[in-house]
């Protein structure tokens, strides 16, 4: 049985299928054209779509996708990469007040069809201004969609639809994941946005991941039915906005316990978010106050063996998703 292609390979496929499909996408990032891009997710695209629509960039990111709005503004389609997630933080100016608002702002006369790709998370020893999770900070503004794949059939289905649609996108990818293999359909399948993904059926408690954090989520289920008996339902909500909370609490309803994992800090995070949208509309089911597995609440380490205690485990979930079922045996 073949093992698939890569998760960066996906997404370079997902490009050139679109670059092939509509003349008015381009790529455009620093190192994006003849290094082939940082993690080698644009190989092949400068060679066959040439240096007007592969094009590399100063080092200066507020410039780059303040670019990127107004290509998208004049009628292009504009998939900008940045090196990685830490580096968004030069252009938020350009992301929240202009890429987010101008639609707003403009009573939808404007379209902003822009993609901007940003590769994120620990466990690569990049020290803090290179490793963060921001899932939660783009996930706050209103007119932004936020996607965070995590797998090769994901990352290709969506970066296509990411790329169609008309609203901007910010697309997450784990660091950790570019060499995942997996199988992705030949076809152009695009995945839609706001449908979440069951990884894993079960009755007894709810674990939903994030990005990486949705294998860990899976490796504990596994865990979890070997050593303790117990079936835990997986769910990748595969985008953060929109977000198909339905799937979510449909599964909190059967199984009336939930444990949500992301590898972001605790405060205000994406775990602080669905947990708070859980009560609200599923409190009457809920057996066992819900858990949350995140991040150490420090800027992440250099050190190797700090930087994967401050990261989530599949050991934490397990203790998390044991908590929850207290009593319940």
């Amino acid at each position: 049985m073949s093992e698939g292609i890569r998760f960066r390979e996906a997404l370079g496929d997902a490009m050139a299928e679109e670059m092939r499909r509509d003349p008015d996408v381009f790529v455009i990032g620093e190192d994006v054209a003849v290094f082939q891009g940082s993690f080698k997710v644009t190989e092949g695209l400068l060679e066959e779509f040439g240096e007007r629509r592969v094009v590399d960039s100063p080092i200066s990111e507020n410039s780059l996708v303040g670019l990127g709005v107004g290509a998208a503004m004049s009628g292009l389609r504009p998939v900008v990469e940045l090196m990685t997630v830490n580096f968004a933080l030069l252009a938020l100016d350009q992301i929240v007040n202009h890429a987010a608002a101008i639609p707003y702002m403009f009573n939808g006369q404007v379209k902003v069809p822009l993609v901007i790709r940003m590769p994120g998370g620990g466990g690569h020893q990049l020290g803090p201004t290179h490793s963060h999770s921001f899932e939660a900070l783009f996930l706050q503004i209103p007119g932004l969609l936020v996607a965070c794949p995590s797998t090769p059939a994901d990352a290709k289905g969506m970066l296509k639809a990411a790329i169609r649609d008309d609203n901007p996108v910010i697309f997450i990818e784990h660091e950790s994941l570019y060499g995942m293999r997996g199988e992705v359909p030949e076809s152009e399948e695009v995945v839609n946005f706001g449908r979440a993904a069951i990884r894993r059926e079960g009755s007894d408690v709810t674990i939903v991941g994030i990005l990486k954090m949705a294998h860990v989520a899976e490796e504990a289920a596994r865990i979890l039915a070997e050593d303790h008996g117990i079936e835990a339902e997986v769910i990748d909500p595969r985008t953060l906005r929109p977000l198909d909370l339905d799937t979510i609490l449909d599964s909190v309803r059967k199984t009336n316990r939930a444990v949500i994992v992301e590898e972001g800090w605790p405060h205000g995070g994406v775990g602080a978010n669905l947990s708070t949208l859980i009560t609200e509309q599923a409190f009457d089911h809920m057996d066992a106050p819900i858990q949350r597995v995140t991040g150490a609440d420090v800027p992440m380490p250099y050190s190797k063996r700090l930087e994967q205690a401050a990261i989530p485990h599949a050991g934490s979930v397990v203790e998390a998703a044991l908590a929850t079922m207290e009593g319940a045996r």
